[in-house]
């Protein structure tokens, strides 16, 4: 295993998986994980995209390796705790990122600064796009090491100081600019992809496909009982309730506390009802493992797909923005939920349709819907701005009643 004792060195172990992704053709991110004694555990880099194709948008470095991380302790093999743990990487963690990371107490080095997606996109080390309670731990836990020099990429360290068995303490310029950079040069073509996916008024209802249809048989092997339920577009109803009570069922027994959420495609019909599995990793809620598996379900269609081909998937399967995700649970102010809203934003990557205002609905609130709202509205940017992420709750009344 590799080794380094200067901040230096640990930021260029990111900036080298950085460059891998933009050879991929993804978000040119990196990063890598530390133990106490800056042994390199595991280095990953961003791979929402591969071969042109959205492949999980969930993907970024730092989940990767969170989930690395908890699938090696789940073999037995023996690794620090989280608190002693530092994650470098070469782009200031998303909103995903940062909840998945403050969820499990892992520490982290930021090298570049993202001033979209961030979550400290001000440079101000004071995270209030963060809930208020999740502040004190992102302070204490959060480096921005300093980078000497006059160019644009200099700046005074803040934020947590880096780890004591790091020697220097400094990023040189050139690793700094090279982390910004390949990020810059590779983000407008890779969230360019998230677009390209025919209109509302292109899709085509995959409930009229024959059940041999190769479409049908991939969903049904991902989810038995998709297409077997079928609301009003964009109104989620009291027929839902077996399916997310089954697998609100299936979440306790692998490790969580009770959630699902199902994914809804235009036309109304159910497609994906996933629970977490958080017995595999303490990330792994019910909306990620919704998202991930809608996303790969696609990918492994199209991965050898002729253009044709292609196009007949995401015409039958569409963005998830032209339907609609179904939370039993809504958010609340933790860490997990963060990182839900945050992979929610990964997920869209863009403006929502203005046809479909409400795609994000949830059954059960956790939080009043002021308090909800005004969450989404400190996110950074990208969140508040682009995408605009504002959950509701469903409006049938029996299909509330039923979970209550």
């Amino acid at each position: 295993m590799k080794k380094v004792i200067d901040v230096q060195a640990a930021v260029a172990v990111a900036a080298a998986e950085a460059i891998v992704a933009k050879t991929q053709g993804t978000f040119g991110v990196g990063g890598a994980m530390l133990d106490q004694f800056g042994t390199v555990l595991k280095s990953l880099h961003n791979n929402v995209i591969r071969q042109g194709l959205v492949f999980d948008p969930t993907a970024h470095g730092e989940r990767q390796l969170i989930d690395w991380y908890y699938a090696e302790r789940a073999k037995g093999t023996p690794l620090p705790e989280p608190q002693d743990i530092t994650i470098v990487t070469s782009l200031d963690p998303c909103c995903m990122c940062t909840g998945a990371i403050l969820a499990g107490g892992f520490s982290v080095m930021v090298a570049a600064t993202d001033a979209n997606a961030g979550i400290n996109y001000d440079s101000s080390a004071s995270f209030d796009a963060l809930p208020e309670g999740l502040r004190p731990q992102a302070q204490a836990s959060f480096a921005y090491p300093a980078v000497l020099g006059d160019s644009q990429y200099a700046r005074a360290a803040h934020g947590m100081a880096p780890k004591s068995f790091f020697i220097g303490k400094t990023i040189g310029e050139p690793t700094q600019a090279l982390c910004s950079l390949v990020f810059e040069a590779t983000a407008k073509g890779a969230m360019a992809l998230f677009d390209s996916d025919p209109p509302r008024s292109r899709l085509k209802d995959p409930a009229t496909l024959s059940v041999k249809h190769a479409i049908v048989c991939a969903l049904k092997k991902v989810y038995p009982e998709a297409l077997t339920v079928r609301c009003q577009p964009q109104k989620p109803d009291v027929q839902l309730v077996p399916a997310l009570q089954t697998a609100m069922a299936r979440d306790k027994v692998m490790g969580g506390k009770g959630d699902a959420v199902a994914l809804l495609d235009s036309f109304g019909n159910l497609l994906l009802c996933m629970p977490g599995r958080r017995n595999k990793s303490d990330i792994r809620t019910a909306f990620m493992e919704c998202t991930r598996a809608y996303a790969q379900l696609r990918y492994k269609l199209m991965e050898h797909a002729t253009p044709e081909q292609r196009e007949e998937i995401r015409q039958y399967l569409g963005h998830p923005k032209d339907g609609t995700f179904v939370f039993a649970n809504g958010p609340d102010d933790g860490a997990l939920s963060f990182m839900e809203l945050g992979a929610y934003g990964s997920t869209m990557e863009g403006e929502l349709p203005a046809s479909n205002p409400a795609q994000f609905q949830y059954v059960l609130p956790a939080l009043p819907q002021r308090e909800l709202e005004h969450i989404c509205a400190s996110m950074p940017p990208l969140y508040r701005h682009l995408i605009r992420i504002r959950p509701v709750q469903v409006a049938d009344a029996a299909l509330i009643a039923a979970l209550s």
